[in-house]
């Protein structure tokens, strides 16, 4: 699951205002607009450590911000084991990581 979520909703190209991963988020594309200007692409939202990274945190913040604001309405939040992060980590991580790599290769052969 988290590898599909990974490939389709937290692509590098979210950098892009107008990309394919960005349409995906629907009606909630807007939460990404200010992380398209922070970031140029294939800039650091392409690297493939600080990219993911950049959009866990930024993503974070956001759910954060709801988290909050659910619980001061008074909402309990769900609470998830601590054995599913690796796992949801990597699941993230590697489509990215691919995304990056072929990305890279695209350039290289001359079509980026």
């Amino acid at each position: 699951m988290a590898y599909l979520l990974g490939s389709l909703f937290l692509s590098p190209d979210l950098d892009l205002w107008g990309s394919r991963a960005t349409r995906r988020w629907g009606i909630l594309r807007f939460l990404w607009r200010p992380y398209s200007f922070l970031f140029r692409h294939r800039g650091l939202s392409h690297h493939p450590v600080l990219g993911p990274l950049s959009r866990f945190l930024y993503l974070g913040i956001w759910l954060a911000l709801l988290g909050l604001l659910l619980w001061g309405l008074g909402f309990s939040l769900p609470r998830f084991p601590l054995s599913w992060l690796l796992p949801a980590l990597v699941g993230l991580w590697l489509p990215q990581l691919f995304h990056i790599l072929l990305d890279r290769l695209r350039v290289v052969r001359g079509r980026g």
